[in-house]
């Protein structure tokens, strides 16, 4: 191996000596509390460590970097205190999750680190979203990620490689290519042989380095960042290396050839860079001895610090509480007397969204077809001439990357909305949606001040792919709230509400609505506060409970039944209002969950099984749910008019007023 000192001093020699020694030694010490039952699982970087250590030193200790499970130089390389550091790994306290979440999965915005989920690729897009605040506010930085060659495969490594070459945005992309997917060799991952051929493929610079030499890594990246600070763009960094040890200690390594281990112990980044510095006279006997003392009381000092800590004690309201970061809404009325206008639902959302631009310079707008066409439904038809470009951005059909990338925005302290072109398309940001944005907050701190809007619903004939209603997927999910308004009122105000609130929110809007229905909006700014429900209508024979569009399927069939009845609009159905539910099933006793979602699973269902336990007494007669079909949403108007609950709504009222 060769080492290449250029004009560096011996300082910065040393200084990446140490910095490799550090992990090396705690990972030493890690295997054996593995084996004592100490800690309880491990993901070793023995072998790997020059990568994680030559490109964190190599950056300015306030650019982001997003590692993975065998980067511990990283988080060393960032001088996070140890004691921390192994009481997260413990799941004590003191760690960085509270012992919610284990190893690297956890982010501190102090030390300028956003560690993984689970999922490996979604990451690589959250440091687009990093690196784009950094373009937004003018600042030279870069951010640095890490990928494994088998998370390589996942599309979310594709979709952010792409966004980030097409905004041109500064993120280092590091490959560790050590050759295995835990046990798939490469031959039965990908049929290229390395991943610099992927760079020009994506219109990005691709680089490739001995990922065992640190100095290497070190003098790439730092020439690469100097660089891309001032030359903003995306480069794809290979670093060639192996894994010495199982993907984690219990897979072991047998499925590895053992010339393998042969060939790359020879390469071991830690001994050859030691023995290269005792040889240039840089480093003796004594000092060698000597920082390897100085680490190891350091790692056992950390450790009995740790050790010390107590394991948590379950607390209900703190675990509940931690879900969502801490928020009051205040009161966001319009004046009494200030002007409305008469506005139609699409104009009312576009009303909403605009003045929410003007009030927080930092909210970004991104969503495909979103900027000069106004997308799809013209909802931000003008916004680029008003609010310009780089806050109104087109993006590429990559709903994950966006996701990501909203989040990114977030750790960097702006706002951001997504607008999902419908809400079928938001399976392709599935993950990034109920894994990182949903349980950021939870796991280590972080809130994720994001707005998902969600064009959605039937009644045009547009099919299985265009149509559904999918809101039950997110009340579901813990993190997030879900608001649906009904009306050009609520549209607004919820709009407004959702992006005051600095959790994530997934706002639901009904396409059939968007010029079928007007009312008076008032001109001014103001919210809806969300988790209120609202009565569209008073009356004493019966509650229906429902939200968008049968709010308006239940006051049609009302008004030709003349039916006196209460129906409650829940607006928002995570978190939805128990004590209006509770008050309209006290009042009439008899009770209709509605919903155009599909019967099981549904809303409806949740609803029905808390007033069974909490309002039985009040009940005059069994609880009905009225929902669309089991089945997928039909392309052809007549299957579409039966896959809805309209009909089935008037037999279910009728039934229960006669029970």
């Amino acid at each position: 191996m060769n080492f290449d000192r250029k004009d560096y001093s011996n300082d910065v020699l040393l200084h990446l000596y140490q910095g490799l020694l550090k992990p090396r030694l705690i990972e030493e010490k890690m295997l054996i509390l593995l084996r004592q039952g100490k800690v309880s699982k491990w993901f070793s970087g023995i072998g790997q460590e020059a990568i994680s250590v030559g490109s964190t030193l190599a950056l300015r200790p306030d650019e982001y970097i997003l590692p993975l499970h065998r980067n511990l130089g990283v988080f060393t390389g960032r001088d996070i205190p140890l004691d921390r550091l192994f009481a997260q790994w413990q799941g004590k306290t003191t760690g960085f999750t509270k012992g919610r979440d284990r190893s690297f999965h956890f982010g501190t915005n102090e030390h300028h680190i956003v560690g993984m989920i689970s999922h490996l690729g979604p990451q690589l897009a959250v440091a687009d979203g990093i690196a784009l605040a950094d373009v937004l506010d003018k600042k030279q930085a870069i951010t640095v990620t890490y990928s494994g060659d088998g998370g390589a495969s996942e599309g979310d490594f594709h979709e952010a490689l792409n966004v980030a070459a097409v905004w041109q945005l500064p993120v280092i992309f590091i490959i560790e290519n050590n050759g295995y997917g835990l046990s798939t060799p490469s031959q039965e991952q990908f049929r290229f042989k390395y991943f610099i051929d992927k760079g020009p493929a994506y219109g990005m610079e691709a680089v490739q380095v001995d990922g065992n030499n640190v100095l290497e890594v070190y003098d790439t990246v730092r020439r690469l960042a100097e660089d891309m600070r001032l030359n903003p763009r995306p480069v794809l960094l290979e670093a060639l290396t192996f894994r010495m040890r199982g993907h984690e200690e219990a897979s072991g390594t047998k499925y590895v050839p053992q010339e393998l281990f042969e060939e790359w112990a020879a390469k071991d980044p830690v001994e050859n860079y030691e023995k290269w510095l005792l040889s240039e006279g840089i480093l003796d006997e004594e000092a060698r001895m000597r920082f390897r003392e100085t680490i190891k009381r350091e790692i056992e000092e950390g450790l009995k610090v740790a050790d010390a800590v107590p394991m948590p004690t379950a607390s209900l309201e703190e675990e509940v509480r931690d879900m969502y970061r801490p928020f009051e809404a205040p009161a966001q009325d319009p004046p009494a007397d200030g002007p409305s206008t008469e506005k139609r639902y699409v104009d009312a959302i576009s009303d909403g969204l605009r003045q929410s631009m003007e009030r927080y310079p930092e909210l970004v707008l991104m969503g495909q077809d979103i900027a000069d066409y106004g997308g799809v439904f013209k909802i931000t038809e003008g916004f680029v001439a008003q609010f310009g470009k780089e806050r109104v951005r087109n993006t590429p059909l990559c709903e994950s990357a966006i996701v990501g990338a909203a989040l990114g925005l977030s750790i960097k302290g702006k706002k951001a909305m997504m607008e999902m072109q419908f809400a079928d398309f938001v399976t392709c940001g599935f993950n990034q949606i109920v894994n990182n944005l949903a349980k950021s907050h939870y796991r280590w701190g972080q809130n994720a001040d994001v707005v998902v809007r969600m064009p959605t619903g039937a009644g045009s004939a547009a099919g299985p792919f265009h149509s559904q209603s999918n809101e039950a997927w997110f009340t579901h999910t813990p993190g997030l709230k879900v608001v649906y308004p009904s009306n050009p009122h609520d549209a607004k105000g919820l709009l407004n509400a959702a992006f005051e609130d600095p959790n994530p929110v997934i706002y639901f809007e009904h396409k059939m609505l968007y010029r079928s229905i007007s009312g008076p909006v008032p001109d001014a700014y103001y919210t809806t506060p969300i988790g209120k429900a609202a009565l569209a209508r008073e009356g004493t024979d019966m509650s229906i409970i429902t939200y968008g569009m049968g709010v308006h399927w239940a006051t049609q069939l009302a008004d030709e039944l003349n039916l006196s009845c209460d129906i409650l609009d829940l607006r928002t159905l995570l978190p939805w209002d128990e004590e209006a539910v509770r008050a309209t099933v006290r009042k009439t006793g008899r009770v209709i969950l509605l919903h155009e979602d599909t019967l099981t699973g549904g809303i409806g269902g949740e609803i029905a099984a808390w007033i069974a336990e909490h309002c039985f007494e009040h009940l005059d007669g069994p609880v009905q749910r009225v929902a669309s079909l089991d089945t997928a949403i039909p392309f052809s108007p007549s299957l579409e008019k039966q896959f809805l609950p309209v009909q089935r709504l008037r037999e279910r009222v009728e039934k229960l007023m006669a029970y």
